[in-house]
């Protein structure tokens, strides 16, 4: 094969047309590629590095995975690279998770959703401190339709601590905490420039909700908080000419909280809103629009920068690394899963309206039991009117206890942590029956969290179908090994191994013979 000599006179590579040649030179993301025609003019290879002499069917500049979402999403946050680990709740994504992607140039947020209000202050306070002067970490505020007084609280503790973001998740509509977390702080710049003190990312998975958020906050929400002193009327007059949120994570099937649809429909659909509400309120800036659900692999990553994500979000896959607050146990039987191994049950914290979430099924009965237990509710008025067989299979099967003995447990919780719900329950007992049915629904996640070996048939684990993706992806490589499975090191592999893949679709609108992208990268230790 001949040597080819580039125009200042250097040596270039010899062109390769073989495929695991090509391959070898597509993993080579950080150099240009030139595609050049073989002897015959009809076969096409890759030239690596120099600019050869002579004709070339087209050049490809290096590609790095910073480059692969939107800039903006980058200076806005202050990080390198466009990619967030999401915030798995009930602490999941812990405080150590989110300092390790702020280390890594990287954005992370803690899982306070499904936390008592002293578990989340603990957390604020440590990340404030450990993270001081960093403007790439944040925490959750999750919608909490059946405890707005600790998701209130939860958002003035966030303004206090001046936590620079906030990812706002399961919300189907506005409320006066997420309101206030958008609008507290808003100034004019020297420039005439609206700046915001707290970035808000809404997570949506509706054309609807993603229209609130994609919208100025409406003057029901702000006045009440302007007469009580919460916001300032300049603060409020600001809110009403900006979008709530300046991002928006567009979620399609991932764990927890999902309505299952694919992302090649939601995304596209959600970007084409995004553009009819710039327009109709006349933003200079456009929201940011990104990508969760589904990514656990570097083509799924690929994927969604190509269907036009500013940034990725990645959930089910982070609760194997080694920082996830969930138990040994538990990170094993998501190692086994696949991407058939799960299913919907009832969500804890909006069980009462018919809410699911996606859970892993294999292994654990989780899944099944919740759904008895919402049949159970629906069917019946109170506790007393459970027919005596179904309430003796609940109580031998999913309880492992006498309801009355779960209703003591159930009441003291709600007496320490809302006396109210205690109160109403006494009142009400079809929502008695709501709390004790959700009594083991909380206590489900939290086994999976400290590895109760005695209810591992009870583990309630989020997972999407990434999950089994990611496993297959990694079987037999450096990511295989637990040890190595730091949330760093997932980020960087699924990154660099995106790169890979959109170099590879590059090269095959060109005709070049590029192999299967999911050849093409292995995970590897990358700094």
């Amino acid at each position: 094969m001949s040597v080819l000599t580039c125009p200042d006179g250097a040596v270039a590579a010899a062109p390769v047309f073989a495929p695991e040649q090509i391959a070898a030179c597509v993993r080579q993301v950080r150099q240009h590629a030139h595609i050049v025609a073989g002897p015959t003019g009809r076969e096409l290879g890759l030239v690596m590095g120099p600019r050869p002499v002579g004709e070339t069917v087209g050049t490809l500049p290096p590609l790095y995975p910073e480059w692969l979402g939107g800039r903006t999403f980058c200076e806005a946050h202050g990080v390198r690279f466009p990619y967030v680990a999401g915030e798995m709740a009930n602490g999941i994504a812990t405080t150590r998770m989110v300092a390790a992607m702020a280390r890594a140039e990287m954005l992370g947020f803690f899982g306070a959703g499904g936390l008592g209000f002293p578990e989340v202050e603990r957390a604020v306070d440590e990340l404030a401190m450990e993270l001081a002067g960093m403007s790439n970490w944040g925490v959750n505020l999750i919608h909490s339709p059946n405890e707005p007084a600790l998701e209130y609280r939860v958002a003035k503790l966030l303004l206090r601590h001046n936590v620079p973001c906030v990812s706002a998740s399961a919300y189907m509509e506005l409320t006066p905490a997420v309101v206030l977390c958008s609008a507290a702080g808003l100034r004019r710049g020297p420039d005439g420039r609206i700046v915001r003190r707290t970035r808000v990312i809404a997570k949506v998975s509706r054309p609807e909700v993603a229209a609130h958020f994609l919208s100025p906050a409406p003057p029901g929400l702000l006045r009440p908080l302007v007469e009580s002193g919460e916001l300032s009327a300049e603060e409020a007059a600001l809110a009403a000419r900006v979008p709530v949120a300046q991002d928006l994570t567009v979620e399609s099937d991932s764990g927890g909280h999902t309505d299952n649809r694919p992302l090649g429909v939601l995304l596209p659909r959600i970007l084409l809103l995004r553009e009819e509400l710039t327009q109709r309120f006349g933003y200079t800036e456009a929201v940011r629009v990104g990508a969760a659900g589904g990514l656990g692999t570097p083509d799924a990553v690929a994927a969604a920068f190509a269907l036009g994500a500013a940034y990725v979000v990645t959930g089910s896959v982070n609760q194997v690394a080694v920082e996830a607050g969930i138990s040994d146990d538990a990170k094993a039987m998501l190692d086994d899963a696949d991407i058939a191994d799960v299913g919907m049950a009832p969500a804890a914290d909006m069980f009462e309206l018919g809410v699911k979430l996606q859970v892993l099924r294999r292994g654990s009965l989780f899944a099944q039991r919740a759904g008895h237990l919402h049949a159970a509710y629906e069917a019946h008025s109170s506790l007393e009117e459970l027919p005596s067989q179904l309430r003796a299979k609940l109580e031998r099967d999913v309880f492992r206890a006498p309801l009355d003995e779960v209703w003591e447990h159930t009441r003291r919780f709600w007496q320490e942590r809302d006396p109210e719900e205690a109160a109403r329950a006494e009142r009400e007992p079809r929502h008695r029956m709501a709390l004790v049915f959700r009594w083991y629904l909380g206590n489900s996640s939290r086994w999976a969290i400290t590895g109760d070996a005695t209810r591992r048939g009870d583990y309630q684990i989020w997972c999407g179908p990434a999950m089994g993706a990611f496993n297959r992806w990694t079987a037999g490589s450096f990511l295989a090994d637990r040890a190595n499975r730091s949330v760093v090191q997932i980020a960087l592999n699924l990154l660099e191994g995106a790169a890979v893949a959109t170099r590879a679709h590059q090269l095959r609108t060109y005709g070049v013979p590029v192999p299967s992208s999911a050849s093409l990268f292995t995970p590897c230790p990358l700094a």
